[in-house]
């Protein structure tokens, strides 16, 4: 990453970092640490931002939506933090231009990649918090999430009842889920869901609940659903 890269991404989110080597970390991929003065990858910021985000967005929708019930706060706040919506941030502050990829992913589109660009934006959410506090990382994350939250009338659909949905109104069998791994102590275990509807490819997610994994996954085969030559299908 150049400077005028650095710069010119935090002339599009209107900060100035402090600590310029945190928003080197951020843009680092894994695929690029190591290389040179890239000792770590954004991954420890993306745990952070991923936590960061969560907090913030939880209270951005106990503020607007002061009567609504845990239920449908849930489902705001799973469309809100999911992996599309997150990507497509990312794509409109242009974040995949400034990621630090290796050779072999950048010539794989690795500036594109939903999962990649979710990732780069949560560990953005991270440096932002860490350079200078809950501040900065919360005005960008209302400037940016805030617009989407407004225009959300209803709570969304949870994802399971739309898969389920999405099977049924195609003639398909239900959504199959599995459990593939359960790993983690016993008091705090993490749960590995797959789901996978007909013939299409699964997906898979983890959560600390066999639930929230479940969830997780029938979210992530909805997008892939939403995006492939499948989408169209009726």
């Amino acid at each position: 990453m150049t400077a005028a890269v650095g710069a010119g991404l935090e002339d599009r989110i209107g900060y100035r970092f402090a600590d310029p080597a945190l928003l080197r970390e951020a843009l680092t991929h894994s695929s690029a640490a190591g290389r040179g003065r890239l000792a770590r990858s954004n991954e420890r910021l993306e745990f952070l931002g991923d936590r960061v985000l969560g907090l913030v967005i939880a209270d951005l929708l106990i503020r607007r939506f002061p009567n609504e019930d845990e239920g449908g706060l849930t489902r705001r706040h799973a469309a809100l933090v999911q992996r599309a919506t997150l990507a497509e941030i990312a794509l409109e502050i242009a974040l995949g231009d400034c990621l630090v990829l290796a050779p072999g992913e950048d010539d794989a589109g690795g500036r594109r990649k939903p999962a990649t660009l979710a990732n780069g934006l949560e560990a953005l959410i991270g440096a932002l918090y860490l350079d200078a506090g809950l501040a900065p990382a919360a005005r960008f994350i209302a400037h940016h999430f805030g617009p989407r939250l407004e225009v959300m009338r209803s709570p969304p659909q949870d994802p399971k009842t739309a898969l389920q949905e999405w099977a049924q109104g195609r003639g398909l069998a239900l959504p199959d889920y599995r459990v593939v791994e359960v790993v983690g102590p016993a008091h705090e275990p993490r749960f590995e869901v797959s789901v996978q509807v007909g013939e299409r490819p699964p997906a898979t997610a983890v959560a600390g609940s066999k639930r929230a994994a479940e969830a997780a996954a029938a979210a992530r085969l909805l997008d892939a659903l939403a995006i492939g030559p499948e989408a169209s299908d009726d």
